[in-house]
């Protein structure tokens, strides 16, 4: 709820302090004391158009504060942290300027804000019912969601059921009409990768193929060479059979051999070289065997090397298109045969998405029927209870109607268009509420809405600027009465000039201007008893201390006390 509003620099408001508390609060002063000031700052405070005619002669700029009590855990705590801003104990503060050249600026929980964000939270905190203010209930959405709320639970479950069929419509029919749109971009898809899995396979490449190749053909390219040049080393190493000459290193490192062998036993050291030198000897001997086996393996295969040569240009073929090595053209076709089988079970895909969607659309048409059937219903009762509040709010002829239009395309909540409507007399055609009622007469035809919607409606504060303007006697006492029903369930703030209106109140605060025609801060006074006696002895006979005027004050109040007397709930 609102716990203090501050306006400065706004109308003949020079700087004023409302002090607010639940239940019911009315306003009241004399003629162009700054009441509807009050109203004015409320709707600038939440997000209303800024006017700079608005801002007082002399002044640079108007400014509204106002301090809210909100729960930390609730939805409009939740955006004002998503917006940066701060909520100390649940005191939320909003702040809003309008400069004299018309630049408007605001803040939420001490961070700057825009405007718009003042009037998306003020959907969840205040409704304001005032002659130039934009109405709440004015707009249509808002109209079927309260109207659902007051339709109570049966609706309520309908549309949670209704709600999730549509939601899963929506990603079904999505899905499919992604797929039938794509169909021929992944059919082409599916031609390229069938093409490339099937020329993949027909190679049959194996892993690590293509290095095993490329080191065969660089043997079989250079056979000669190769056993050319093992012979030659063989022969250096253990000489030729065919020759006489013993000039080979097996024969020069025997030699070496038997000559250090000869006198070993006279010195170790020397002893450890011949140590060696068998070492060496046996490497060596093992080098000329495997040299003289790789001479003989070594074979020039023309043949072999034309067929490695064709091999790999096809594997090269294969790496231009798939991958660098033949490891990365295997992977290539394992990962595209996943995606093939994929893209190949679009026409499973489609008629199961088609045979899912078709059994949400006829569960989803059946739940908007009966969205539409409970809407009716609804409808009717509420507008039967509007009208008959309206008969003791000095509108007996009036009427107030709802016309529910289902249109053929389904939405979030249904099918259905809900408008409330007036006729403010039986001959006349019903309206829209904006179009169908004077100023007055629409803050009344919202009050006795808001009451009939009690409940129902989650706003917390209410704020009413001439709801009683036009009436008088016993409907004024009709309106104070329902205003006060209505303080049992929300903060409700009345600006009114009737006494009978006045008397319902919980807390009563009178707007008095000074002498220079200013209201300042001490300009605001909340009155006890014994001054709300006078205030409404002058609202009564235009004399404070009247005594026929006392006397009928008092006997407002007394009257009024039973309705004040029932807590909120």
């Amino acid at each position: 709820m609102l716990e203090e509003v501050r306006i400065q620099g706004l109308g003949v408001i020079d700087d004023a302090v409302l002090e607010l508390s639940p239940g019911l609060t009315v306003v009241t002063g004399e003629t162009g004391a700054g009441k509807t000031m009050v109203v004015t700052g409320l709707g600038l405070l939440f997000g209303g158009r800024a006017d700079p005619q608005r801002v007082r002669p002399g002044a640079e700029r108007a400014g509204v504060e106002g301090r809210l009590l909100v729960p930390e855990d609730g939805r409009v705590a939740s955006r004002v942290f998503e917006a940066g801003g701060d909520i100390d104990e649940n005191v939320l503060i909003l702040t809003r300027a309008v400069s004299a050249e018309g630049r408007s600026r605001a803040t939420m929980g001490g961070r700057s804000a825009p405007v718009s964000l003042l009037s998306y939270l003020a959907d969840d905190l205040v409704a304001v019912h005032g002659q130039s203010d934009q109405q709440r209930l004015l707009r249509t959405d808002r109209q079927r969601s309260s109207l659902d709320r007051f339709a109570g639970e049966e609706l309520g479950k309908e549309l949670k059921r209704y709600s999730a069929a549509y939601r899963r419509h929506r990603e079904l029919a999505g899905e499919l009409e992604e797929i039938v749109q794509r169909a021929r971009e992944r059919s082409q898809e599916a031609d390229m990768l069938r093409f490339g899995v099937e020329e993949i396979a027909a190679a049959e490449p194996q892993p690590g193929e293509d290095a095993e190749l490329l080191a065969e053909e660089t043997r079989l390219a250079h056979a000669d060479g190769l056993r050319m040049a093992a012979t030659t080393a063989h022969e250096a190493l253990a000489g030729d059979p065919a020759s006489d000459v013993e000039v080979d290193v097996a024969a020069l490192l025997s030699a070496a051999r038997s000559a250090v062998s000869a006198v070993s036993e006279h010195d170790a050291e020397l002893s450890a070289i011949g140590g060696r030198l068998d070492e060496a000897s046996f490497i060596l001997t093992d080098a000329a065997t495997e040299l003289a086996s790789y001479a003989e393996s070594v074979d020039a295969d023309p043949a072999r090397l034309a067929e490695v040569q064709e091999r790999r240009a096809l594997l090269t073929q294969l790496s231009r298109k798939y991958g660098a090595t033949t490891d990365d053209v295997l992977a290539w076709a394992e990962d595209a045969g996943k995606r093939l089988a994929d893209l190949e079970g679009d026409d499973e895909r489609i008629e199961q998405l088609t045979s899912e969607t078709e059994e949400l659309y006829t569960a989803m048409a059946e739940s908007a029927q009966e969205l539409t059937r409970l809407r009716e219903e609804a409808a009717e009762r509420f507008g039967a209870a509007v009208t008959e509040e309206l008969t003791a709010l000095a509108m007996p002829h009036a009427q107030v109607s709802v016309r529910i239009t289902t249109g053929e395309e389904f939405g979030p909540q249904g099918r259905d268009e809900v408008e409330l409507l007036l006729a403010p007399h039986p001959s006349a055609r019903p309206l829209a509420l904006n179009k169908g009622a004077s100023g007055g007469e629409l803050s009344r035809v919202m009050l006795a809405i808001e009451v009939v919607f009690a409940g129902a409606d989650p706003v917390p504060t209410f704020v009413f600027d001439e709801v009683d303007a036009g009436v008088g006697g016993k409907a004024a006492v009709e309106i104070g009465r329902r205003l006060a029903r209505l303080a049992r369930r929300a903060q409700v703030i009345v600006v009114t000039h009737l006494p009978q209106v006045a008397a319902f109140a919980d807390a009563h605060l009178v707007v008095e201007k000074s002498t220079d025609g200013l209201v300042t801060e001490s300009g605001v006074v909340r009155l006890d008893r014994d001054g709300r006696v006078r205030e409404l002895s002058r609202m009564l006979a235009g004399l404070e201390d009247s005594e026929l005027g006392r006397a009928h004050a008092e006997e407002l109040l007394s009257n009024a006390d039973p309705e004040r007397a029932h807590p909120a709930v």
